[in-house]
């Protein structure tokens, strides 16, 4: 009923569980109450849903700041399930999850498959990572909500991935885009056609990926491929998702969550429909409340009804996450901007990757494409070929014109750049290996 409710309903409902979300931590986590006070706010402050920008933010250093327990609301034995970032920046994020989180966290997963359009009794192959990332174990526990029957493969093993989908006849794939591209690669490698297969719906998600990138998804597997959105720390996967039938913007599960969208420089609000950063607030969350987070993600957010018959706010797709932002000569692009005219080039294929170097104490950007086997022929594995030559600069006046900036090209054979099994590695930064060395 939430999903197709009025604005005013789904407003009203959010104050009750905002009010409530305040006071729990207000009363049972000191990190919060510290924070309330020194900026002289308490409870009873918070009497409109616009009042929530009084509160401060929380950032993912107050996470590891707090390390490891220092923002749960619940005691130990309250608790059921801890998740945890892999820490490659600092000390991870440990998130924890009680009985009750568990259950809302599955039906909120549920609802999301189902808006992709998936129903009881599809096959759903879960090839997103199970441990300590949420991926894995948020589609399992919401599949199984849901009434699918689930494939735990997790990432990686891409030939077996291959067999199972063969032989299982799963009709719905889960993974990120890049690596559901690497089997569906795979796949024509050992002589299968992806498009014949039983697969019907991807649910992709974890990295920024273009509209492009669906294009090729959807081509390449005859599926429809729809973008999901979560981050641990607001609860995993689910937070946001495309439906089947528009594939418009991620309907975003606001009765569990609401969402600000500012400018991350100045903090303010940027007005509905505009580009900013992403800030969430759990509504019901026992474990792990989280207020006003800060996710570092950049997209915009929309109210309009959905034509699927939604009334739930609707975010963009990612455009990037902050930390990813290029800036190369006082220009700031993100990788998927890049992505979006690399995959419009019909002699590369969709695998790159950015190298950053530090040059003459300017930073430099070198774009590493891998060209298709066919063209790899065509010029007798001679990457002097005047044809790569010309592809070169053509790639660059595409970036040039359209990204405006300037990076080198660098044309490699087939197979050359890695494959992912997981989150595509997509800036490989090398500018502090020169400085360390």
């Amino acid at each position: 009923m939430i999903e197709s409710a009025d604005r005013s309903m789904i407003q009203h409902q959010q104050l009750l569980d905002l009010k409530n979300t305040i006071k729990k931590v207000y009363h049972q986590v000191p990190f919060y109450q510290e924070k309330f006070l020194e900026h002289h706010i308490a409870p009873h402050d918070i009497q409109t849903l616009e009042d929530i920008r009084k509160l401060p933010f929380t950032t993912k250093k107050d996470l590891r700041d707090q390390y490891p327990f220092g923002l749960f609301a619940v005691k130990q034995d309250e608790l059921i399930r801890l998740h945890a970032s892999s820490g490659t920046s600092g000390k991870p994020t440990v998130v924890g999850y009680t009985k009750q989180d568990i259950a809302d966290w599955s039906s909120i997963v549920a609802r999301a498959i189902e808006t992709a359009g998936g129903r009881p009794g599809d096959i759903l192959q879960n090839a997103y990572g199970y441990g300590l990332f949420t991926g894995g174990l948020g589609l399992h526990y919401g599949g199984e909500e849901l009434g699918v029957v689930v494939i735990p493969i997790s990432g990686g093993n891409t030939e077996r991935q291959i067999n199972l989908i063969e032989d299982l006849k799963p009709t719905i794939i889960c993974s990120t885009p890049s690596y559901a591209l690497n089997i569906g690669e795979k796949m024509r490698e050992l002589g299968l056609d992806p498009r014949k297969s039983s697969l019907k719906i991807g649910i992709f998600g974890a990295e920024p990926w273009s509209e492009e990138m669906r294009s090729k998804l959807e081509e390449l597997f005859d599926i429809r491929a729809c973008d999901i959105y979560g981050l641990s720390e607001v609860v995993g996967p689910g937070v946001a998702i495309e439906c089947y039938e528009a594939q418009n913007g991620l309907h975003i599960a606001e009765d569990h969550f609401f969402v600000e969208v500012i400018n991350p420089e100045t903090l303010e609000p940027v007005p509905e429909g505009e580009e900013g950063e992403l800030v969430f607030t759990s509504l019901k969350k026992e474990a792990l409340p989280i207020i006003r987070y800060r996710s570092g993600d950049i997209a915009s957010i929309t109210t309009e009804k959905c034509i699927c018959g939604r009334t739930s706010a609707r975010m963009s797709r990612i455009k990037g996450r902050i930390d990813d932002m290029l800036i190369l000569r006082g220009v700031n692009v993100f990788p998927s901007e890049i992505e979006h005219h690399l995959i419009q080039i019909k002699e590369i294929v969709p695998h790159y990757q950015i190298y950053l170097h530090r040059i003459s104490s300017l930073d430099e950007a070198h774009l590493h494409v891998e060209i298709k086997e066919e063209i790899y022929k065509e010029v007798s594995q001679n990457l002097e070929h005047p044809m790569i030559k010309t592809l070169q600069a053509e790639i660059y006046r595409k970036l040039k014109s359209n990204c405006l900036v300037s990076m080198k090209i660098i044309i490699h054979p087939p197979k050359h750049i890695p494959r992912s099994e997981g989150k595509a590695i997509r800036i490989v930064d090398q500018r502090l290996q020169k400085q360390n060395s």
